[in-house]
């Protein structure tokens, strides 16, 4: 009897463990975006964006200190919203981005703040230079998605200042400020598949990953059921 009962918690447990166990998401590089803004010579402070982010994320919303992150911003694709400033960020004085095409951030640890809040501690890549950074993070929702292919979906919002000098983009100093001021939005799509952040799937024409057996549709086949 104690010999069932035993068996019959470890069972118990290792469900409990099994439900709790952090989803893989994986990031929607069309709407997720990383702004950026950097002083003027005084003047204003500069407003860019990049898009076209990738990555993949691991979290379980009930315990954040499980959650890590991996991802990937391609500098190529940053608009100060005039072309000559655009190639002049690019430039070997400034970004370097031929020879540093990306930019990574791999979480190294997170501290949770409440249900909704997070420090995400990780390690910057940029300029060939990795340095740590921390991101205050929001999460916003976290819910099936209400258009097709329906699929459960986080959303985030983020915060950080870094010192550009700090990766060796020290390029213009008199014009340029040194701070810059980084806002993320990002949007992940779960994907019990993801196993590497560089192997991106499908995307449709509406730049969401096309569903890959990971849609919260209702079936009328009970093997296909899943909780949204």
């Amino acid at each position: 009897m104690i010999k069932r009962l035993t068996l019959a918690l470890l069972l118990c447990a290792a469900s409990t463990a099994a439900a709790a166990a952090p989803e893989t998401y994986r990031l929607d590089p069309v709407h997720t975006r990383v702004m950026f803004a950097v002083e003027h010579a005084g003047f204003s402070h500069a407003l860019g964006t990049v898009s076209g982010s990738e990555g993949t994320l691991s979290f379980d919303p009930d315990d954040w200190t499980t959650a890590s992150l991996s991802v990937r911003v391609p500098l190529q694709r940053l608009d100060l919203g005039d072309d000559k400033w655009n190639k002049a960020a690019l430039a070997r004085n400034l970004l370097d981005a031929e020879r540093h095409p990306d930019a990574t951030f791999v979480s190294t640890r997170v501290e949770p703040v409440d249900p909704q809040h997070a420090r995400v501690i990780g390690q910057l890549t940029l300029h060939g230079v990795s340095r740590e950074v921390e991101l205050a993070v929001t999460l916003n929702a976290l819910k099936r998605h209400p258009l097709p292919p329906f699929r459960r979906t986080a959303g985030f919002s983020a915060t950080a200042t870094l010192s550009r000098s700090a990766f060796g983009v020290d390029g213009w100093p008199s014009m340029i400020g040194d701070d810059v001021q980084l806002r993320i939005e990002a949007e992940a799509l779960r994907d019990r598949n993801a196993t590497d952040p560089q192997d991106t799937p499908s995307v449709d024409d509406a730049g969401t990953p096309a569903p890959v057996d990971d849609s919260d549709t209702p079936s009328s086949s009970p093997a296909r059921k899943r909780s949204p």
